[in-house]
Formats: structure tokens, sequence, C-alpha cells
């Protein structure tokens, strides 16, 4: 009888054999990756800029009209939002471009609080 085993081998099976890997070759794994985020260049993803939020009645509501002033619930002067598909990944100020209002990006979101946003 085998040491190893000590008799509890069943009858024709095998030994374990130790396990074998080939050497991981970087050059090719970044390639890889390189493609694979490649192929998600194209989706098109909703960036929303939010300005404020509040909460009203239907009552309230149906009773606005032109010229009617809804109060927000951000103060004057804090950071727009910067959400994509409804998830915040930075603030920021807003400017005129060409006659058209921009974003400029004051605090980005790290990865990791985007990661713990998903939860």
């Amino acid at each position: 009888m085998d040491e190893k085993t000590n008799g509890t081998q069943e009858p024709g099976s095998k030994e374990p054999e130790e396990a074998r890997f080939d050497e991981l070759q970087t050059d090719e794994r970044s390639e890889k990756t390189v493609r694979d985020i490649n192929f998600l260049l194209d989706v098109p993803l909703e960036i929303t800029v939010e300005l404020g939020r509040t909460r009203m009645l239907i009552q309230e509501l149906v009773q606005l009209g032109q010229g009617s002033v809804l109060e927000l619930e951000k103060l004057a002067g804090e950071p727009m939002e910067i959400l994509v598909n409804n998830k915040l990944i930075a603030r920021g100020e807003v400017v005129v471009v060409n006659e058209k209002f921009g974003v400029r990006l004051t605090d980005t979101i790290s990865p990791m609080e985007r990661i713990r946003q998903l939860k």
C-alpha cells in the first residue's frame, strides 16, 4: 500500500498530477485587452447634466404655467452633476462655447466610487 493514500485509493484510479500552466505572455494579453476595449468604443451612452431637482404635488404641477418658477434643491453656484447612463461620473460648471452651453469638469468621481455606485 502507498503511504500517501493510506489504503483509501480506489482500485484503478490514478494519482493526482501536478497542474502545469504555460507562462503568461504579457504582450499578447495587452494587445487582446486593447482589442476588447476597442470593441466597446462605439457603444452609445446617454450623458445628462443635471441642474437640480425638486419634488411637488400633482396639484402644484397642474398649476404651472408660462412664467412659473421652479425652486430647485441645489444652491446657486453649486456644481452641476454629470451623469452617464444615470450614474454620477463628474461635477462641473456651466460655460458658454460658441454661443452654446457646455460644462467644464471640476471634479471627477474615482473609479472605485463609481464601482460602489453600481451595487
